[in-house]
């Protein structure tokens, strides 16, 4: 298998000038693109190039609306909303986010909706940047019905994954990002496209039995991690997600995968906590307790440490792309 190396800039360029090629306004453009140069910066590549295809099919066919502008309301003290307009997430998402910390720091806590959106890439890359202002964060985002309830057959929740990014002395201390399911749905289609086999445990066929079948997976369900618990974890996000939110739920959203459907308005949620405010003042103690706990443990790995790797990696020497993945991409620029 051969590969470039590109540098995260150029990454983030090739993503945005393909993106603006099928109709999306600049804003649009700008944020999702350096939503897919960061996933692949941090070895997320599921969440990266792989998906521009999509992207650009979805812009084509009017499944994602490219000239959406989102529109912020304050609608309560500590409620910021944010209509996507069945655009891309990333836009909605930073236009919240922007106006999320200093509402958070005035008030001890403050809450982000984002309806009518889209699938949103790695949630951990928005829950990351609101740590970065200081707060504690906690993000959900659901999707397309993929996982069915314990016991029966059908979907009714998506793979509906949350994360939660914590303040340290020198930017985020750490990072989870987790789905409900074993495995991000992406990492199936990936597997799919290219023929490989999927790992014991990763997914069902339609009858309910366990495959090692990427199309047999699609066709199917995603396993919940952790059994049942998996499951009370995709519907803690459903909650969150589409019904505080006002998004579309699961079982109803179009699936983000394929020209099939209309905008799928799925929705994010996120809440952002002033830590100096309920701790009295000893949030950082408490949590290097917490850190030197894990530090003391010989081979503990704090959540996101291996993307932290990849990051560092990648602004040294760039990102390695699969050759035949970036032919796909470059035959989506301009002529």
């Amino acid at each position: 298998m051969t590969h470039e190396t590109l540098s995260v800039a150029a990454i983030e360029d090739l993503a945005r000038t393909a993106l603006l090629a099928h109709g999306a306004h600049a804003r649009a453009a700008t944020a999702l693109a350096r939503g897919i140069a960061a996933a692949e910066r941090d070895g997320l590549a599921s969440h990266g190039l792989a998906y521009l295809p999509t992207y650009c099919e979805h812009l084509d066919v009017g499944k994602v609306v490219g000239s959406a502008e989102p529109t912020l309301e304050h609608p309560a003290p500590g409620v910021l909303v944010v209509d996507a307009g069945s655009g891309f997430a990333h836009a909605a998402i930073d236009i919240g986010i922007e106006a999320l910390p200093p509402l958070a720091r005035a008030q001890g806590v403050a809450t982000l909706a984002i309806r009518n959106s889209y699938n949103c890439g790695v949630l951990g890359y928005h829950t990351e940047r609101i740590a970065a202002a200081g707060l504690v964060a906690l993000g959900f985002t659901n999707a397309p019905a993929s996982i069915a309830p314990w016991g029966a057959l059908k979907p009714v929740l998506g793979t509906n994954p949350w994360s939660l990014a914590v303040p340290g002395a020198d930017g985020p201390a750490f990072v989870i990002d987790q789905s409900a399911s074993v495995v991000a749905k992406s990492e199936v289609m990936k597997r799919a496209r290219a023929g490989e086999p999927l790992p014991p445990g990763w997914a069902l066929d339609s009858d309910g039995k366990p495959t090692t079948d990427g199309q047999a997976a699609l066709r199917g369900t995603m396993m919940p991690s952790g059994g049942a618990k998996g499951v009370g974890a995709a519907l803690l996000v459903e909650v969150m997600a589409a019904c505080l939110t006002g998004a579309t739920p699961g079982v109803r959203a179009a699936p983000f995968s394929g020209p099939a459907g209309g905008p799928p308005r799925t929705g994010q949620f996120f809440i952002a906590f002033a830590p100096e405010a309920s701790s009295g003042g000893a949030f950082a103690e408490r949590l290097g307790e917490v850190l030197a706990a894990f530090a003391a443990q010989p081979g503990a790995r704090l959540p996101g440490s291996r993307r932290r790797a990849a990051r560092a990696r990648a602004e040294r020497e760039g990102v390695a792309i699969d050759a035949g993945l970036l032919a796909r991409v470059r035959a989506l620029l301009p002529a």
